[in-house]
């Protein structure tokens, strides 16, 4: 059981502070967590008799992200590895047999690799009877760095090398290797002809230029680690280049085709033809490689060039505007029913979703082999922008099509085998409304390793039916379900459900798809996970006629220390009428009625939507398993109270309101963003209002990651009076530097030019007087939140003498990976927590009372010194800490 909160803060922790220190560690009760080994991911052999357990490891050390990497077109690239850099790994692979009971025989570790393996890029044979993966060392100034393929028997375990040479390496920058069939691999290797890195010249050639003498409008986004010269160029090419090798089980090995950057590579069904991409000079120091000059072809499954499909240029003036689009080829892929067969779109407004025009897209179909003169079969005309194609045979096939400003989604069935018959529309609906989402198909794999629609009969009965998976969105939460749905007629019938009351079920997979044609429903077998607030997900296999249900995992709690946590999905109302939800968590034990009221923190991201009632919607499950991740807000729930009387301190405990929807909604004409501020505002206030109610809590944090932080900052500056100090993390601020779009705002900062201004925090940095803590990683990669976003907005902070502190992280990205990193941001956010969110009695009603007006409160310490506006007086306390000057009135509240 929690003691009574008491308002104050140690004199230990405070006297720890410095800038500029060494990295820390959180508490020990959440350091234990984020240290605790990862549980480990499985897959199912093709067969579904077997089950892999791909083990993992805990965060890595610091000193892995500070290996060199090379930061070239949108990419970044380990050139020890050859690989992209900061790569996650498998530590270990168990095999285990799933028995008919659906129990799990003995686990058969993978065997013949060395001590300290790092496993990547797991695949089993067609046949179930091999599997491939790549493996690498750790060796200093060793080329065993790099990425080798090894093979695995599953009958016996054992592993081994695909290739005998020790001259070839896997070339993982893009694509990596592919089973051709179930003994033979297509493999991207270095070129043995490689040589040694290009030297950066001195003395450039001549000065960098970038040209528009054609007038083109070119809009692009803020990406980042683009090329900057020639230099880059070619350093780009000689880590992308790969040469193509064949190599079988029985140990031939034939280079195929030249070197080149090629991208991805894609078996069809039949195994007969191989589609082939990769991308060319020239590129472009404005837009990352995905833009680059595309070249896609046709092989024969041995290496010989069939045809070329599209030689596409570079696109580096696509629209801003979203469902805009490269022009050509594009989506092109294999038939998943047809043995080689294949398809794409073609946009028919030269990619700008602002032009308006009939149709929008056109599918069209061809074999892989032309015979002379044939053209492309017209597959379906769209007038929304394409989005997929679920195949199944040439009776059936749905077509999905969307577009991005009115939300509208829509599903067409086809019969790609009867072009006397018309298609037709399935589902029209808005993408926002979760409560409408009927489900998805769900697939079945071939024999030859492809997914298409599983067909289902039941007895006595010629429909036509297919398993729609679906969330189940209600306004009670979400209750997934699957429904047998017959095409034709539309009718359905519930066969599966998950529980309402305690559990959270959903569909996983398909299990019983061994065999080929339909499934009858009497043979149907799914797999299913199952969890609850206080059970963490295990797995299960459901099988029909009976509905039997077996366990097949038994997988420790994660962090059995907050097994009791309490959890509680709430609902309540902005004052324009929309229905908000947020996830309630309290600490395990804890009782309101005897321990009093919690600080709480508030961890969100808002979201825009078209419709007020979509955003009402309710999204997730009371019934999910809280999951923690390395640095998630719910952490504090295991901060432990701690009592030292030689300080007389009590550290704060809190309850953490997760997710609470924040919807930023632009309804008809009107865009979301032009009233961005108003609308946070008003949602961060009936979430406050909704948390007072509830547990009269004595200081309200706010937090958020990358937009989050965004939000974190534009609420400390327009609505004071909610939040005694906030934490960002990763965000961008200022949005005049991100002037070609951000989010989902796709209008310029021209277009919008007001917008820009007053959704940038940077703009109010003069408005922001509560404590905010600033963490960014030194090496951020996400487009438009530049390192320089953080250190611009500090700079503008202190020029306005606000309380805040920027905390820079060597060598991580936008998200960060290293222990050191995710334990120094676990202290700093501690340590910020515990300083700014305690408080008396008094304190409350002044602050409350203060921050009605919008403003903050001047504090000052025992020397009458200016110390910050927290409108809190956190600071106060403190610094009345390490003077050892107590007042009576504070003195009567410690005991």
């Amino acid at each position: 059981m929690v003691p009574q909160m008491l308002p104050l803060l140690s004199l230990k922790m405070t006297m720890n502070v410095a800038i500029g220190v060494k990295y820390r560690v959180p508490p020990p009760e959440i350091r234990d967590i984020v240290d605790a080994p990862p549980l480990p991911a499985i897959s199912f052999s093709p067969l579904r008799d077997k089950i892999m357990f791909l083990k993992r490891r805990s965060l890595p050390p610091l000193v892995e992200l500070a290996r060199p990497e090379e930061k070239l077109a949108g990419i970044r690239i380990d050139g020890k590895c050859n690989a992209r850099s900061r790569m996650s790994f498998y530590t270990g692979i168990g095999i285990h047999q799933l028995l008919p009971d659906g129990s799990l025989g003995p686990e058969k570790e993978v065997s013949g690799l060395s001590d300290g393996a790092k496993i990547n890029f797991v695949s089993w044979s067609n046949d179930g009877k091999h599997l491939a993966f790549s493996v690498r060392f750790e060796e200093e100034e060793s080329s065993s760095s790099k990425l080798r393929v090894w093979v695995a028997d599953i009958e016996t375990g054992t592993a081994r090398l695909l290739f005998q040479s020790q001259d070839i390496y896997l070339n993982a920058v893009f694509d990596n290797y592919i089973w051709v069939d179930k003994s033979t691999l297509l493999v991207c290797a270095i070129p043995l002809s490689r040589g040694d890195p290009p030297k950066k010249p001195l003395v450039p050639s001549g000065p960098k230029i970038q040209s528009n003498e054609q007038k083109s409008v070119v809009q692009v986004r803020t990406y980042q680690d683009l090329l900057k010269d020639e230099y880059d160029e070619d350093l780009f090419d000689y880590y992308a280049t790969s040469q193509l090798v064949l190599a079988s089980l029985d140990g031939k090995v034939e280079e195929v085709g030249s070197p080149a950057v090629y991208t991805s590579m894609d078996p069809s069904p039949d195994e007969n033809y191989i589609l082939i991409s990769s991308i060319h000079r020239p590129y472009s120091f404005t837009v990352p490689c995905g833009r680059f000059p595309k070249k896609v072809d046709v092989w024969t499954a041995d290496g010989k060039f069939v045809r070329e499909l599209c030689d596409l240029p570079l696109a580096d003036n696509i629209p801003i505007a979203f469902n805009s689009v490269r022009k050509g080829m594009r989506s092109i892929n294999w038939r998943a029913d047809k043995p080689s067969t294949l398809y794409w779109a073609e946009t028919q407004d030269e990619g700008d979703a602002k032009v308006e025009v009939s149709p929008r897209d056109i599918i069209y179909t061809q074999a892989a082999e032309l015979h002379e003169g044939e053209q492309p079969e017209i597959l379906l005309k769209l007038d929304l922008r394409y989005g997929g194609i679920s195949w199944c045979d040439d009776s059936l096939a749905l077509v999905y099509e969307s577009w991005y400003k009115t939300r509208r989604i829509r599903t067409w069935v086809i019969s790609p085998g009867s072009k006397d018959v018309s298609p037709r529309m399935l589902f029209d609906r808005s993408s926002e409304d979760v409560y409408s989402d009927p489900g998805s198909p769900m697939l079945r794999r071939t024999p030859a390793g492809s997914y298409v629609i599983a067909k289902l009969r039941k007895e006595n009965d010629d429909g036509t039916y297919v398993l729609l998976n679906g969330n189940g969105a209600t306004p009670e939460g979400n209750i997934p379900f699957l429904d047998l749905f017959d095409i034709n007629t539309g009718s359905k019938e519930r066969i599966w459900e998950s529980d309402k009351e305690k559990y959270y079920e959903n569909v996983v997979a398909l299990m019983s798809d061994q065999k080929e044609g339909d499934i009858h429903l009497n043979d149907l077998k799914i797999l299913t996970s199952k969890e609850s607030k206080t059970e963490n997900t295990q797995y299960y296999i459901q099988s029909w006629p009976d509905r039997k249900s077996c366990q097949i995992t038994d997988f420790p709690h994660p962090y059995p220390q907050l097994a009791s946590l309490q959890k509680e999905m709430i609902r309540y109302q902005r004052k324009d009428g929309v229905q908000l939800t947020a996830t309630l968590y309290l600490p395990p034990g804890y009782d309101p009625s005897k321990d009093g009221p919690l600080p709480c923190l508030v961890w969100s991201y808002p979201g825009e939507f078209k419709s007020k009632d979509a955003a009402g919607q309710v999204r997730g499950s009371p019934n999910e398993f809280a999951g923690i991740g390395p640095t998630s807000a719910l952490l504090w729930l295991a901060r432990r109270h701690e009592i030292i009387p030689s300080y007389c301190y009590i550290l704060i405990i809190f309850a953490i309101l997760s997710g609470p929807t924040i919807p930023i909604i632009g309804e008809g004409n009107e865009e979301a963003n032009d009233r961005y501020v108003e609308q946070l505002v008003s949602s961060a206030e009936a979430a406050v209002e909704e948390v007072i109610r509830r547990s009269h809590p004595n200081k309200i944090a706010v937090g958020g990651h990358s937009y989050g932080a965004f939000m974190t900052a534009n609420l400390l500056a327009h609505a004071p009076h909610l939040f005694a100090c906030g934490i960002a993390r990763s965000g961008a601020y200022n949005r005049t530097l991100t002037p070609f779009g951000f989010q989902n705002e796709d209008r310029t900062l021209w277009e919008a030019t007001n917008t820009y201004v007053e959704m940038s925090p940077f703009m109010s940095a003069n408005k922001i007087k509560k404590p905010i803590l600033l963490i960014h990683g030194e090496e951020d990669n996400n487009p438009g939140t530049l390192t320089m976003q953080s250190d611009r907005f500090f700079n503008a902070l202190k020029g306005h003498g606000a309380l805040c502190r920027l905390v820079i992280l060597p060598f991580e990205s936008h998200g960060y990976a290293a222990r050191e990193s995710i334990m120094h941001v676990l202290w700093e956010t501690d340590r910020w927590l515990q300083k700014h969110c305690m408080s008396n009695t008094s304190e409350v009603r002044s602050d409350t009372d203060t921050s009605k007006a919008g403003e903050g409160k001047e504090v000052t310490d025992s020397k009458n010194k200016a110390v910050s506006a927290t409108g809190g007086g956190g600071a106060e306390l403190a610094n009345n800490y390490e003077s050892g000057q107590f007042h009576s009135k504070e003195r009567s509240l410690m005991w």
